[in-house]
């Protein structure tokens, strides 16, 4: 039965989480508003055609820091919460503000701020945690906080304190959700198809009462007033700069609902598209589903066969977004290493070959969504800041399986585990801010030596971080416990020098790579750019600490000491250059970044610092 339970065991807990994966991609059951299909409506934002449903999640990420909004965040973690998806969330918002307007979904963190707004501060009995705010809170502090906007503004992002910060942040999130009210329907409108009818019937009128005015003729005054109302309405939508929501249209290429509207007195007709989103909102304000429903249907009818294939595209993003690939091997991930950590304080080979089993789970889940990811996109896997995180990990995990095999002590697992998570957190937190598959930008013209160029330079980072992480775990065993006999050091140490070599290959190539990439787009092979410096000094690290150790200056522990010295040099060149605002690779540049890398960079020092303490300080080398 033993014998039975360690061989059976593994696979049957794998086969348990790729149940629970496969679960998550049945589309959930809606018994009213079919918010499902509306999440699946082609828009164009960000400079691309995404479905609803991405414009949804990037906003409320942006906004509430989840892809999910919680109606009741004054109760504890462990209490249950109403909640709902995003793409319902922006449904009201676009269509029916009256709801969304009273739902908590501005996150405010800074205290001096909440205070200063006279924002509720925690107290349950009010509803309030003190941190997520309504619409209908904010708006009425908005001259006080326009106040303090201005003042900020006129400070560079990199001067401003955790207070200024809070307050262009919270600019931020006040400007996306104003263009998502004015999207569809004017702000102040209270039954939009009704309205519309009405100013499309009213049309001729005031085009005549406007032309009479100004040829100094008689007009009608009074409709020459309600006219003029009618276009600063509109103008205003137009002018916050709403998403794309009505597709191309003849000669016309896709446009917001306010630019529409002013080109109606122009003698454009209301199309099909307008008058499905009016009766959308209206259904949606008087809570009647059959309508919405069927204008929905309508709708999406009438994108075939124009628009059929950015309506497939929306489609497969939308299943993309609702299968959460890199969110689920990340559950996995932690599973999986805590796994194969506790195998090495029991010697449990049943749970380092769990681990294993579950190693490969998240692993096929990553490439599943790294795959899906380039294919959406029609791009290499690397496009931005986001995407090299996914790269990163996925290309960290494949060589901790490749370690596995060969070793077979769960120090692959842990370094498949550990690197998978860390990567797809940081991705996690840089897609708060905004849209991951944004328009690459033009200094990335996409080319063959750029593709390879980036897939490269970034298999370069994951072997470094691979290295440095793998020291990491001979430090922490070491130091820490009494795990690191003489034949685990030793294979450890063996595994950071062959990865050091891949690491060091990789990284000279893609940097020649991109030099020549550089010299067909840039005009130069070599400009002493911030990036292409943190490129060089990686392989310079990698080639220095192979020169060491062949010849003999280092051994064991100092390869371990160099090895994370690896960990700040490829963080530096992946973020920090970056952050320089200088040079022609300054376009990820992400202000929240900074404090984590200064903190990243300490706790390396202090491992640095640990792993050089005498022998007799590590509980693994007492007598």
């Amino acid at each position: 039965m033993k014998k039975i339970f360690q061989k059976w065991f593994p696979p049957f807990l794998m086969f348990v989480m790729a149940l629970w994966f496969f679960g998550k991609l049945q589309t959930p059951k809606e018994k009213d508003f079919a918010f499902t299909g509306f999440g699946e409506l082609p828009v164009t934002a960000n400079g691309r055609v995404q479905p609803m449903d991405s414009l949804a999640r990037n906003s409320l990420l942006q906004l509430r820091e989840r892809q999910r909004l919680y109606l009741e965040p004054w109760k504890e973690w462990y209490e249950k919460q109403k909640s709902i998806s995003a793409i319902e969330w922006l449904a009201n918002v676009m269509m029916n503000p009256v709801v969304a307007d009273a739902w908590p979904v501005f996150r405010v963190d800074h205290p001096d701020l909440v205070s200063l707004l006279k924002l509720p501060e925690k107290d349950r009995a009010k509803q309030s945690d003190g941190k997520h705010f309504s619409w209908n809170q904010i708006q009425p502090v908005l001259e006080a906080f326009n106040e303090q906007n201005v003042q900020v503004q006129g400070i560079k992002g990199p001067d401003r304190n955790a207070y200024q910060r809070a307050v262009s942040q919270l600019h931020n999130q006040i400007t996306l959700y104003a263009r998502l009210k004015l999207a569809v329907q004017p702000g102040a409108a209270q039954d939009w198809p009704a309205e519309l009818a009405a100013y499309e019937k009213f049309v001729p009128a005031a085009v005549a009462a406007a032309r009479a005015q100004q040829a100094g003729e008689k007009f009608d005054e009074e409709a020459f007033k309600e006219f003029s109302g009618y276009i600063q309405a509109f103008q205003m939508m137009s002018q916050w700069e709403p998403p794309l929501i009505l597709p191309p249209n003849g000669t016309r290429e896709w446009r917001r609902m306010g630019d529409a509207l002013l080109d109606v007195p122009r003698g454009v007709a209301v199309d099909t598209a307008m008058r499905d989103y009016a009766k959308m909102s209206g259904a949606l304000a008087a809570n009647d589903a059959d309508v919405f429903n069927a204008a929905l249907k309508d709708y999406k009818a009438s994108l075939v066969p124009a628009q059929a294939q950015a309506l497939a595209k929306s489609r497969a993003e939308v299943f993309f977004n609702q299968m959460e690939p890199f969110y689920n091997a990340t559950v996995i991930y932690i599973l999986a290493g805590l796994l194969a950590v506790f195998s090495w304080f029991n010697l449990s080979e049943v749970l380092r070959r769990s681990a294993v089993w579950l190693i490969g789970l998240a692993f096929v889940i990553h490439t599943i969504g790294l795959v899906y990811r380039m294919i959406l996109e029609g791009r290499p896997p690397v496009t931005n800041l986001y995407s090299s995180a996914i790269f990163i990990g996925w290309g960290a995990c494949l060589l901790g399986i490749i370690l596995e095999k060969f070793y077979k002590n769960g120090i692959g697992c842990v370094v498949s585990a550990g690197i998978g998570f860390i990567t797809l957190i940081i991705a996690h937190h840089l897609a708060l801010e905004g849209d991951t598959m944004e328009m690459m930008r033009a200094v990335l013209d996409t080319n063959f030596w750029l593709a390879t160029h980036v897939v490269a330079v970034t298999t370069g980072y994951a072997s470094t971080f691979v290295a440095g992480f793998l020291a990491l775990i001979y430090i922490v065993r070491g130091v820490f416990t009494k795990t690191l006999d003489e034949a685990t050091g030793k294979s450890l140490a063996r595994m950071i020098y062959g990865i050091v070599c891949f690491a060091t290959l990789f990284s000279f190539v893609g940097t020649v790579l991109g030099g020549i990439w550089a010299d067909q787009s840039w005009g130069r092979f070599w400009g002493w750019d911030p990036k292409e410096n943190g490129a060089l000094i990686i392989v310079l690290w990698n080639a220095l600490i192979l020169h060491l150790r062949w010849g003999g200056i280092i051994r064991e522990r100092g390869l371990v000491v160099c090895a994370i010295g690896g960990n700040i040099v490829t963080s530096w060149s992946w973020f920090g250059v970056n952050m320089l605002g200088i040079g022609l690779h300054s376009y990820g540049f992400t202000d929240a970044a900074f404090f984590w890398l200064m903190l990243f960079v300490l706790s390396q020092l202090a491992f640095v610092a640990l792993g050089l303490l005498p022998e007799k300080k590590w509980r693994s080398f007492r007598a």
